[in-house]
């Protein structure tokens, strides 16, 4: 007969676990940790598997029931969306840790390490570390959606302008991209007398109207057309338009003021120039210097037209040219312009050069013109002026021409350009070579006035080379300082923290 030995006797403090029998220290279910987890699993009913979409357009994920958010990999913005699909099944248990393990990120996987607690048998606390796996699913948000679709609007917001130039409109293409309003645009529609912004809600259309207002004058009206309505749950589905009128004047427009508009501006010569358009009209008397400025309600309630086209634009060769240093202010007379220089001209058309006759005119231009510049002018003395107030004029009152801008060789001022503006992306019609035109006249623009280009976003174009000034011809230039570098800046795929998930 074979004896066994007696088991050992527990040591001192221990306890035998009730179902194996291992020593241990005293606990409220007297059991090894081994036998408790294979009783109890805390985990029960915390799924294991799990999924997230994802937008491969605009890199966002779906947090239910309708946001879609920007989380880099490994984020905490992405961990916790992680979690809250979770959420419900948590709350039988306590979460201690949590954090990402290290996925490939072409894999489409998300792989969360998650540790818990629970009270189980007799107030034992048990700790358990599981693994959750996320599934990432392609799917394209609304937002993108619509963008594909490009036929799927909320509001538009239609820009128009009743003008043959579209100065007005390269610069307000200039402060969009400045203060970046595009980004929230589905499509622009570029149609021969405007622009189209088409928006996925009516807030954003909102808010480039009232941009516009603050920034160019011009009044606006709204409608919506209802598509559908919803009986049982009262929802209605409206697609709103807004109409953003701008006012018809632009730079270097010769004008004819009301005589009532004339006088409340302080007495200043119906016949005026334009001279600038920013959220004002500003206007200049290039018989006195006088300026003025004309807000949007201001011009609607006493509106003018322009009296030329720029395609009537002459050009003219200084004969004579004498400086006034002192002009008498006139009763109620307004400020004057600082910036500009009262002058007396003899002139004659380069087309007429054959010919003794010349013009005598007064110019606001009196501090870059000298004998033999050439001009730009119009010529009021041989033309049918069809305007409802300059026909009501005194005929002594109406000057001979009007000069509005010296003339450079066109040419020479492009090849030597060596800066860059951007554009818009935007659908467009057939172009001509009108357009090109208009564009050049912009860019000779932000050249000569410096308070316009503050407003404008300039870039160093370096394909261009940096020419001496031995062969300048006197016209402006923009100086390197005004302008900035054009970056490009790349994100590596895989690299770090905010990687992009790639497919």
């Amino acid at each position: 007969m074979e004896y066994l030995p007696a088991p050992a006797a527990p040591a001192q403090g221990h306890i035998l676990c009730c179902q194996c029998g291992v020593p241990i220290p005293p606990n409220p279910a007297n059991m090894c940790v081994g036998c408790l987890r294979a009783q109890v699993d805390i985990t029960e009913g915390i799924p294991k598997q799990g999924t997230v979409h994802f937008c491969k357009q605009c890199e966002r994920y779906l947090q239910p029931p309708g946001t879609w958010i920007q989380c880099a990999l490994e984020s905490r913005e992405l961990l916790a969306l992680c979690l809250k699909k979770i959420k419900a099944s948590l709350s039988k248990v306590r979460l201690i840790d949590a954090g990402f393990i290290w996925t490939e990120p072409h894999s489409k996987r998300l792989k969360l390490k998650l540790t818990v607690q629970k009270e189980v048998i007799n107030g034992a606390v048990l700790q358990q570390v599981f693994v959750v796996e996320y599934i990432v699913q392609s799917q394209m948000c609304e937002d993108c959606h619509r963008i594909e679709a490009k036929d799927f609007w909320k509001a538009v917001v239609q820009v128009r302008q009743k003008t043959v130039h579209k100065k007005t409109f390269f610069y307000l293409e200039q402060l969009i991209l400045k203060h970046r309003l595009h980004q929230n645009t589905l499509r622009i529609k570029e149609i021969h007398d405007g622009l189209d912004f088409y928006y996925s809600s009516k807030q954003h259309a909102q808010k480039m109207v009232d941009f516009l207002q603050c920034t160019v004058p011009s009044r606006s009206k709204s409608s919506q057309r209802l598509i559908s309505h919803d009986i049982h749950s009262n929802v209605y589905n409206y697609k709103s338009t807004f109409s953003v009128e701008i006012v018809p004047i632009c730079k270097d427009n010769v004008v004819c003021l009301s005589p009532k508009l004339a006088q409340s501006l302080g007495n200043m010569s119906q016949i005026c120039v334009c001279i600038r358009v920013t959220s004002t009209i500003h206007l200049i008397d290039p018989r006195t210097l006088q300026i003025a400025e004309i807000d949007g309600n201001t011009y609607w309630r006493h509106p003018f037209n322009s009296l030329f086209h720029p395609k009537q634009l002459e050009e003219f060769i200084i004969m004579d040219i004498n400086r006034v240093h002192e002009k008498k202010k006139g009763a109620g007379a307004g400020a004057r312009s600082n910036k500009h220089t009262l002058a007396e001209a003899w002139v004659r058309k380069t087309s007429e050069l054959d010919t003794d006759h010349q013009y005598f005119c007064c110019t606001h231009l009196g501090h870059i013109l000298n004998p033999g510049d050439l001009v730009l002018g119009f010529d009021l003395a041989n033309c049918n002026l069809n305007d409802e107030f300059a026909n009501k004029m005194n005929p002594q009152h109406i000057p001979d021409v009007v000069l509005i801008k010296k003339s450079y060789d066109r040419s020479k001022r492009q090849r030597r350009r060596n800066w860059k503006l951007k554009e818009l992306e935007r659908d467009r019609e057939a172009t001509d070579t009108d357009d090109e035109r208009q564009y050049q006249d912009f860019l000779e623009d932000l050249e000569e006035d410096e308070t316009i280009r503050k407003n404008v976003n300039i870039y160093r174009n370096a394909d261009i080379p940096v020419e001496s000034d031995t062969d300048d011809d006197g016209a402006p230039r923009i100086s390197l300082a005004e302008m900035l570098e054009d970056l490009h800046i790349s994100q590596d795929a895989t690299g770090g923290e905010g990687a992009e998930m790639l497919t």
